[in-house]
């Protein structure tokens, strides 16, 4: 079957050189852009009752620019003065050069990882002494405790914010030829929003093999896998399986 419409559950890119808008004009396809998920961030009472006093750390860990907005504002909330001596370990560059958004970068300790959260092992290593908080959503990666631990640091983690599912009631009319997720939280939006959800000729593409997994237990079936060796990105799969389902 032909594809004319494509539903991308995550936001409208804002770059000119997105590959799907390369997808739109060369194909002549509908591509649309939605949210299946959102953050939210926990109040300061919330916070509270995980035993949190933010006066106690000296160093913070960030791992996302969400974990970097969040524990702003709830310092904000908590009229916590962040001194200038704190430590931040970020994960990554981007990460990094975002939390100037709060601080005076070159006035501050900033320590910068790679491309995993084992890359910040050797900053740790160098400030063995530092009460780490780490602020996080209510999804939490195990690899991050291990490598704590593992060095035997002082830490504490606080959920800050949680991932959850987006109003989609507006699109219960509305049918596309592909449905594209990135992660098992989409999917179970896409279910929460729609109990009686059923496929029937929609294609589903799905980055990930936890997003994979989450489809089938579903009873989803997943017409396009990403990533392969051949197509490593969503857009390089799509734009294959148009070309080859479209010239039929």
């Amino acid at each position: 079957m032909k594809v004319k419409s494509i539903l991308v559950s995550q936001p409208q890119p804002n770059t000119e050189n997105s590959p799907y808008l390369d997808l739109i004009k060369n194909e002549k396809i509908q591509i649309d852009f939605r949210p299946f998920i959102h953050v939210e961030g926990l109040s300061a009472k919330e916070l509270r009752h995980q035993k949190i006093n933010l006066a106690n750390f000296n160093g913070v860990v960030f791992t996302s620019r969400n974990a970097v907005d969040n524990y702003f504002r709830l310092a904000k909330e908590m009229r916590f003065v962040v001194p200038d001596s704190m430590k931040y370990f970020c994960q990554s560059e981007a990460i990094a050069y975002y939390l100037q958004k709060y601080i005076i970068y070159r006035k501050r300790k900033v320590y910068i990882g790679g491309k995993s959260f084992r890359d910040l092992s050797t900053s740790f290593k160098k400030h063995k002494d530092t009460n780490f908080l780490i602020p996080s959503s209510d999804i939490f990666q195990p690899d991050i405790a291990e490598v704590m631990d593992g060095l035997n640091l002082k830490w504490q983690r606080a959920i800050m914010y949680q991932t959850v599912s987006s109003d989609l009631s507006d699109l219960s009319n509305v049918k596309y030829d592909i449905l594209v997720f990135f992660s098992p939280m989409g999917i179970q939006s896409l279910f929460e929003n729609f109990p009686n959800f059923a496929q029937d000729n929609t294609r589903i593409a799905v980055f990930g093999k936890s997003t994979h997994d989450a489809a089938t237990e579903k009873g989803l079936r997943v017409d396009i896998p990403v990533p392969t060796p051949e197509t490593p990105s969503m857009a390089m799969a799509l734009e294959k399986y148009i070309k080859e389902n479209n010239k039929k």
